[in-house]
């Protein structure tokens, strides 16, 4: 077995290690059919071999060949490495720096094969987010932080490590990019040739970034998006009783399961790989597992009859469960699930996101790799029947509601019935009425005649490209929560020691009651309040699953006051998901609600990339794709390891303050009150800070007199 001193000191050329095949008793990417010309392949050989001297090139080319036929990437699987790859203490990493350190204890946690989708392809979720495109990358980058030295910055090219450049100590250590390509080709097309050359990858978004936390990174929000959804849809402030219908614990990991039995409802998950099944409920994730459809439907009662808090795994596809539910409402005139929403990773759906219900899910992975045009054609009827399951059990009282993994724009390009209801008088429309995503064109805030770059085919609604039958958890059920500031705030303590965990708990829960103590809106306090909840609760539900960090929602005061008490409690890294205040630009999911017209920009994450590394983040990333796919998104991420030092609490304080405003100040411009308000306080709290604000238009007829 290797020993983090091997792993740190380089690609092990002397000599090259034993050829090796992959672990089948593992879960894998799915294979991907090559789209390459044989010109292109030998490119993609020669890229690959970029990394070796020339005395290895007749031993690695016919493998990286083979590689290239069999997966249609080139993983280089030989230089898999032996040590098992988890979250270091960082004490134990060898690194000339604390930031070295740090970075390579947050990519191991990403890598580890509890936390890790693929980890054997380097992808850590969402079915293709990876951490690396190749191990050659991952053996370089170990060594690169490694060695590295406070003057030194580590750039990243899309899992390309460029190499260690001069820098100043004030300086980010590392600076990522992934997918940064020239707008006109970031298609899926253009993704899959370049990947497949090795020259770009797709870094979802904390994959990355070396930033994920396992799967209670998206518990907080996931929990809070199903406990909001029962108080606008149903009324409801406990879920008891109650069922939520939903798919996907592969890519999302087990965060819908938990987060069900969090609100106190039945929550029903339907995954078609049984190891993902199999892995969440040894990890303690998913309550139960039953592989029948009546022995689900029998379960389903059983359980909400008891009003039980359980989450039940379905094995087999959630089209299946949609359209039994169908039948069981035709046939008895009862509801089964009253919440609905899908967590497949349909950002891709044709290359293993999204598996077709008319195939068994072996026979699905067989003929991805076969023939890509006839899986595609079965994954687009299959969404259609989806929908149209969806749409039957809508019309009978369930509360649907997209996830941000771009469900329903793939269901709408596959011709599924997804499309807004535009309706001249919303108070005949009972869709409208329930809030479940009908809504007037002018109320889009877009130009009836724009398209998005996708195309006519995103433009059935009446020209926005953003307006579905249903909503997005963002523009609807969340509410005004980014334009309030808060979003998903992390930390890891970079110790691996569970008791530094609880410590840092405290120090959080402490700042918080302080805040709450000097006075807050009242909207504000009800945040404050749900986060002192979820903290007092978190050791109950076992969320540590890799790296020993936690993650809560907290605003821009919030975080600021956490991070400068942590800096006396380090090495702590701190960090956000992506899906964040300020952190991403996507119009199906982090702005779509807002409603200037510049949902489609990508100023934001762009300018959160930049802002943040100036200001003393220890890394920054920038992506190109997301939730909601390739060239659908740009997202933006950081690091900072807080070490205790004055210098350390001043970066912190400067970096966090914009990290938060940059978003509340574009929302506050878009038209959004709360924002508006938010911008405003954050004004008054935060010294030189000045920010433009809209002019409202005082004549609310102005603009109709135009026309």
């Amino acid at each position: 077995m290797s020993s983090l001193k091997e792993i740190v000191s380089g690609l092990p050329l002397d000599p090259l290690p034993p050829k090796r095949v992959r672990d089948e008793s593992i879960v894998h990417a799915p294979k991907r059919k090559l789209s390459l010309s044989v010109d292109e392949q030998k490119l993609a050989i020669q890229n690959a071999l970029r990394y070796f001297p020339p005395t290895h090139h007749a031993t690695l080319a016919p493998e990286f060949r083979d590689e290239l036929d069999e997966y249609g990437h080139i993983y280089m699987y030989r230089l898999m490495p032996q040590l098992d790859l988890r979250a270091y203490p960082i004490e134990e990493i060898p690194s000339r720096t604390k930031a070295g350190a740090a970075i390579i204890h947050m990519i191991m946690n990403n890598l580890d094969r509890k936390v890790a989708q693929f980890p054997q392809e380097l992808v850590t979720y969402g079915g293709n987010g990876q951490v690396f495109s190749n191990w050659a990358q991952f053996w370089l980058v170990m060594h690169y932080l490694s060695t590295m030295d406070e003057s030194q910055t580590l750039v990243m090219y899309s899992g390309h490590p460029l190499g260690l450049f001069p820098s100043l100590p004030q300086n980010p250590r590392l600076v990522i990019t992934n997918g940064m390509v020239v707008p006109n080709y970031s298609t899926r097309t253009d993704y899959d040739k370049m990947f497949g050359l090795g020259v770009t990858m797709y870094g979802q978004m904390t994959a990355g970034s070396y930033c994920y936390i396992g799967p209670q990174g998206i518990v907080h929000g996931t929990t809070l998006t199903v406990l909001n959804a029962g108080r606008k849809y149903l009324g409801l402030d406990s879920l008891a009783g109650k069922a939520y219908l939903t798919s996907g614990l592969g890519g999302m990991s087990g965060a819908q399961a938990k987060s069900a039995v969090i609100c106190g409802c039945v929550g029903i998950i339907a995954e078609v790989s049984l190891e993902a099944l199999q892995k969440r409920h040894q990890q303690g994730w998913l309550c139960e597992i039953v592989d029948n459809l009546d022995d689900l439907v029998k379960r389903v009662r059983e359980a909400k009859a008891q009003k039980e808090a359980t989450s039940i795994g379905y094995h087999g596809n959630i089209v299946a469960v949609w359209e039994r539910f169908v039948q069981e409402l035709e046939s008895t005139g009862e509801l089964l699930a009253e919440l609905g929403s899908d967590q497949t990773s349909c950002h891709n759906p044709f290359n293993g996101g999204y598996y077709p219900v008319q195939l068994a899910f072996e026979d699905g992975q067989k003929l991805l790799a076969s023939d890509p045009a006839q899986f595609q054609s079965l994954v687009e009827e299959s969404l259609r029947r989806h929908v149209k399951a969806i749409n039957t059990l809508s019309d009978a009282g369930l509360f649907f509601w997209d996830y941000g993994n771009a469900f329903l724009l793939e269901a709408r390009r596959a011709g599924a019935d997804v499309g807004a209801k535009v309706e001249a008088n919303a108070e005949n429309t009972k869709a409208q009425k329930l809030g479940n995503g009908t809504r007037k064109v002018d109320e889009l805030g877009i130009n009836p005649g724009s398209q998005s770059k996708k195309g006519k085919e995103d433009c059935d609604d009446g020209g926005s490209g953003i307006a579905f039958r249903y909503p997005s958890y963002v523009q609807d059920i969340m509410g005004d929560i980014f334009s309030l500031g808060f979003g998903p705030f992390r930390w890891v303590c970079t110790s691996g020691d569970p008791a530094d965990l609880a410590k840092t708990d405290k120090i959080a829960m402490d700042v918080l009651r302080g805040i709450i103590e000097e006075g807050l809106p009242n909207e504000i306090v009800q945040q404050y309040q749900d986060n002192l909840r979820w903290m007092s609760e978190v050791d109950r539900h076992q969320l540590v699953v890799g790296s020993q960090a936690r993650i809560l929602y907290s605003d821009q005061q919030g975080r600021v006051a956490i991070a400068c008490a942590f800096n006396q409690a380090g090495p702590v890294v701190i960090s956000r998901d992506h899906h964040d205040v300020s952190g991403t630009d996507s119009p199906f999911r982090e702005t779509s609600n807002v409603t200037d017209g510049s949902a489609f920009t990508a100023d934001m994450a762009v300018q959160n990339c930049i802002g943040d590394a100036f200001r003393g983040a220890t890394w920054v990333a920038l992506h190109n794709g997301g939730g909601c796919g390739w060239g659908e998104v740009i997202n933006g991420g950081f690091g900072l390891v807080l070490d205790g030092s004055q210098e350390t609490e001043s970066k912190a304080n400067s970096m966090l303050n914009w990290d938060v405003a940059n978003g509340v100040a574009r929302r506050s411009w878009s038209g959004n009150e709360n924002a508006q308000k938010t911008i405003k306080k954050t004004m008054q709290r935060v010294p030189k800070l000045v920010v433009t604000t809209p002019n409202p238009i005082l004549d609310p007829e102005l603009l109709d007199r135009l026309f």
